[in-house]
């Protein structure tokens, strides 16, 4: 067990009744965790997939009081599973929930299947624009990159605000 709160943030997708899995998701996380920032949640278009459903994605800032992979492994997956997320061969199936560790303090980790910061950040809009609404600031720690930079260089295209679905979930939460 961690001594002291670390701030980490969760890459939060679904396109299987999305807005029931990431509510569930959220309560569920919430038994574990802090909740301390929901970014605005985004409607997006399916990668390399046509006729799936929309996808609905943001980022949740937490603070944890346990270790990057008790995060990932026991807490993450955990409900991922409870809410029979299907983890294929094809990782662009739908799924119900998809939640991802993207950073975790100011770690940089590359073992027994555990990666942080989370390289998604790098090239998926609707990860990196909502993770910088949340830590505008940030600094990644493996390249010593601002985020903005990051940002600055990715388009966000297909990416449509749920501003009613997103200030349902801050509620839900108090943040």
């Amino acid at each position: 067990m961690y001594n002291n709160i670390k701030r980490a943030f969760i890459g939060v997708g679904s396109n299987i009744r999305p807005e029931r899995n990431i509510t569930d998701a959220l309560l569920r996380l919430s038994k574990h965790v802090d909740i301390t920032g929901i970014s605005s949640f985004y409607k997006t278009t399916p990668i390399l997939r046509k006729g799936q459903e929309e996808y609905l994605n943001g980022v949740w800032q937490i603070g944890a009081l346990m270790s990057p992979g008790e995060l990932k492994f026991d807490v993450l997956r955990t409900i991922e599973n409870e809410l029979h997320r299907n983890r294929k061969s094809d990782k662009y199936a739908s799924r119900t929930i998809d939640l991802d560790l993207l950073l975790f303090g100011n770690m940089v980790i590359n073992k027994d299947g555990l990666i942080i910061p989370d390289p998604d950040i790098y090239n998926r809009s609707f990860i990196a624009f909502p993770l910088s609404e949340l830590n505008p600031d940030l600094i990644m720690p493996d390249t010593k990159k601002p985020l903005i930079d990051i940002v600055n260089v990715l388009l966000m295209d297909n990416m449509i605000p749920d501003i009613t679905f997103t200030e349902r979930l801050r509620k839900m939460v108090n943040v």
